[in-house]
């Protein structure tokens, strides 16, 4: 158990030895969850995914909008990504004494901006530079999301509290994504992007609200970044992030040549809706069990991509198994994100915020390195070479977290 000699109340409770002793922020209230602001935290996790995938859905659009090719017009998507591991790190490092309901009004706030600059944007170069900006601000929601998740939590449902805020992320997979790009074909890609603005305005309503303050970190608590990356456990899961996410990315990317080459007459739209019910279903098991078996979920996790891209290298074009493995790939990623931040905020203690920023850093790396490994393969190989790839990463994967048993990942019931 965490005991942290900090003069934070908030990083103090949270590695308290009475589990009855009043929350800093709760009182003396019944320890339960706080609903209404993780589910407004989980709304800013949709919104954040939802910016960051829009242009995949509507890369048509943006194309004919802005006269050039596709594959230029994917680079909205690169220039997103590029702002979140460039900023990721240095804006919760400078930002770790910030009250944290401030800084994210601050960074849902910059999305209205983001989004709005991008549906009125008189040309290309403007509106690369709104992705990048949105980008910048995902970088600091999602280095900070974590921690707050848990501050304003009971210790003891920390886990739980952390996959309902990040249970927006597979929602938006599912659902908003594809809805999104719906109305998009209807209405256009600019009143799209400008109903994501009004929708994030109804947001920063909603946090103002309900979503209670917590105190940023305490300056005689901070712990320098090279030395939070030297804490026992935190480079193992760090590693782990960028093997489990880099699989899934390169998958997700090449979906479409994948169906292609296997023959198997899946609609790519039906696939991934598919891969999207199975993540939140996962999300659903993870919030109930993640507290009490965190390992056993992980290793379970990574062995149902690694059996899915199994399924995908031998099973040739029967349908079925297609599917199959897209459900056992989307029960796998759903849970990935939530599980891997509560095993980093238990390793890096005081300063998980920090350690969430290179976690954000390194989900972002995994974006760029699946688009341009796939690229090579798809090029070099082909399509059939991506399971086998992935089939590699996540073996290797495997590997690291069962030798980090001590630090990184546990077993048993989290303390």
């Amino acid at each position: 158990m965490f005991t942290y000699g900090v003069n934070d109340p908030d990083i103090a409770f949270q590695g308290r030895t009475d589990p009855n002793a009043p929350h800093p922020l709760l009182g003396d209230a019944p320890q339960t969850l706080p609903w209404a602001a993780l589910l407004a935290m989980s709304a800013t996790a949709f919104i954040v995914i939802m910016t960051e995938t829009l242009p995949a859905g509507l890369l048509p659009q943006l194309s004919a909008g802005f006269g050039v090719g596709e594959a230029a017009a994917g680079q909205l998507i690169s220039a997103y990504a590029l702002g979140a591991v460039l900023f990721a790190i240095p804006a919760i490092t400078l930002t770790r004494g910030w009250r944290r309901k401030r800084m994210l009004l601050l960074a849902v706030g910059g999305f209205v901006v983001a989004n709005t600059i991008t549906a009125l944007a008189p040309n290309f170069t403007v509106t690369l530079g709104a992705r990048f900006a949105a980008g910048a601000f995902s970088g600091m929601v999602w280095g900070m999301l974590a921690g707050y998740a848990r501050k304003i939590a009971p210790p003891t449902l920390s886990g739980k509290a952390l996959t309902v805020a990040m249970a927006g992320t597979p929602v938006a997979f599912a659902i908003g994504t594809p809805v999104a790009t719906y109305l998009g074909s209807v209405f256009g890609w600019r009143a799209t992007f400008g109903l994501m603005s009004l929708i994030t305005l109804g947001l920063v309503a909603w946090i103002v609200a309900v979503v209670p303050d917590a105190a940023g970190q305490h300056a005689s608590g901070r712990t320098p970044l090279v030395r939070v990356m030297l804490l026992p456990g935190v480079a193992p899961i760090i590693v782990v992030v960028l093997g489990w996410f880099l699989a899934h990315n390169t998958l997700y990317t090449y979906i479409s040549p994948i169906i292609d080459h296997t023959g198997v007459s899946l609609r790519v739209d039906v696939v991934l809706a598919i891969f999207g019910v199975a993540a939140l279903t996962s999300i659903a098991a993870v919030g109930t069990l993640a507290d009490r078996m965190l390992r056993t979920l992980i290793l379970t996790g990574l062995s149902s991509l690694a059996i899915g891209a199994t399924l995908l290298t031998f099973a040739g074009n029967s349908p079925m198994a297609f599917v199959v493995a897209v459900v056992l790939w989307g029960l796998s990623f759903g849970g990935a994100s939530p599980l891997l931040q509560t095993a980093l905020a238990d390793a890096s203690g005081p300063d998980a915020d920090v350690a969430n920023s290179v976690l954000t850093t390194a989900a972002n790396t995994a974006i760029f390195l699946g688009s341009g490994a796939g690229g090579v393969l798809l090029a070099t190989v082909g399509p059939g070479s991506f399971p086998i790839f992935t089939l590699a990463l996540i073996l290797g994967t495997v590997t690291v977290v069962a030798v980090a048993r001590r630090f990184s990942f546990p077993p048993g019931a989290r303390q």
